[in-house]
């Protein structure tokens, strides 16, 4: 009878350990391999933080997902998340119909539009005219190239790409070039720090194109995989509803980063 008991205790065990396996599905999250505050960036130690860490963190406890941090370069995330490299990406990819062609896309989690900052002590709007005959960077495989092909360069204004966001502030405070075109609240981050506080201002936001700027950031996803995009709208909606959303936002932002 002991015998029947510790053989009927150990297939429980045994059937419980599954369960627990099968909720914890593992999950390598593509994020941009360069810093890009306050969404992502790695400590002195390598850790990963910022906003969209916390999201991650946040989705994934709600969907019971086992998720790993997986750095990659920004114009290969796409290529690694179709060749299975990684399993979806949390890195402000603004959900636009051209990348619908390619992937899919979990609901919004955040909105907000592009802005251009310059230098303190020039004045000019932030708009085809006030940047003509100036170079502006922005960097490439993102809206912010789509929109200054499509809407400055044709108006005189010499767009130049960078392979990172870190590497246009960088030469737009050392005078290199006139403007940087980016998302609006990572440069008000880029605004707050030494370097960008003592070379720059925000010169305003661009004016909306819904074709090329999206209609808000997405987690992307391979094309078919309806279950996990499922898990993951559900954890979305969630995490907006509980106040857990709003919790983590308050240690970054004064605003509703959600947008309309």
């Amino acid at each position: 009878m002991k015998s029947a008991l510790k053989t009927i205790a150990l297939a429980a065990a045994i059937g419980l350990a599954a369960v627990s396996g099968a909720a914890a599905q593992q999950v390598r999250v593509g994020f941009a391999a360069e810093p890009y505050p306050p969404f992502t960036s790695p400590d002195a130690s390598g850790n990963w933080q910022g906003w969209e860490v916390d999201f991650m963190k946040a989705i994934c406890a709600e969907a019971k997902l086992d998720c790993v941090i997986t750095p990659v370069a920004w114009d290969g995330i796409i290529p690694a998340l179709t060749t299975n490299k990684i399993d979806m990406i949390i890195g402000s990819m603004s959900v636009t119909a051209e990348r619908q062609q390619t992937i899919d896309f979990s609901d919004k989690y955040y909105n907000s539009l592009p802005g251009v900052i310059g230098p303190k002590d020039v004045k000019f709007e932030p708009t085809p005219e006030g940047l003509n005959g100036k170079t502006l960077g922005v960097q490439v495989a993102t809206i912010h190239q789509v929109y200054a092909n499509k809407y400055f360069a044709p108006a005189g204004v010499t767009v130049k790409e960078y392979q990172t966001q870190d590497e246009a502030n960088n030469d737009l405070a050392a005078g290199r070039i006139d403007a940087v075109q980016a998302d609006s609240v990572a440069m008000l981050e880029f605004l707050k720090s030494e370097q960008g506080a003592a070379c720059c201002d925000m010169k305003g936001m661009v004016k909306d194109d819904p074709e090329v700027l999206g209609l808000g950031v997405g987690v992307g996803l391979r094309k078919g995989e309806t279950e996990l995009k499922d898990k993951i709208n559900a954890a979305i909606k969630a995490i907006r509803a509980n106040g857990t959303y709003d919790t983590f936002s308050k240690k970054y932002f004064d605003f509703d980063i959600y947008g309309g």
